[in-house]
Formats: structure tokens, C-alpha cells, sequence
């Protein structure tokens, strides 16, 4: 389990809804459901001072479509 309450995602579509989400559970990444897919974010090695603290940054790396 991460101990950390939120992270700062970077890079991705410009549409997505929020930029500082709850960390991951279970597993490394980030998963965003937008636009019938999903954006997938990995962890970085870095941190960025927000308006909530400093947060682990998660940038982005793909986007998977859903299958109907």
C-alpha cells in the first residue's frame, strides 16, 4: 500500500479531469478512464510542489482503448 495520499500526474490529454488524484492501489501505475480508454501514468523519480504539498509526479505513457 502507498502511504502517500495523492500525486501529481504529468503530460497526457489536456481534458483530463483532475491533475492531483489518489495514489495507486494495487500496483505502480495510475490508471484514468477517459474518453472510452485509458490513460495509464508511471511513476517518476521526481516530486513537484503543489497547492496540496509536494507529490510524488506520475507522467504518462499510454492510452489503451476499451474493448466494446
Amino acid at each position: 500500500m502507498n502511504d502517500t495520499e495523492k500525486v501529481l500526474l504529468e503530460g497526457g490529454p489536456d481534458d483530463l479531469p483532475e491533475r492531483i488524484v489518489p495514489p495507486p492501489a494495487p500496483g505502480p501505475d495510475v490508471k484514468i478512464k477517459l474518453r472510452g480508454g485509458y490513460e495509464h501514468f508511471r511513476p517518476t523519480s521526481r516530486a513537484d510542489n503543489t497547492p496540496q504539498g509536494r507529490l510524488p509526479v506520475y507522467e504518462w505513457w499510454e492510452r489503451t482503448e476499451i474493448a466494446e
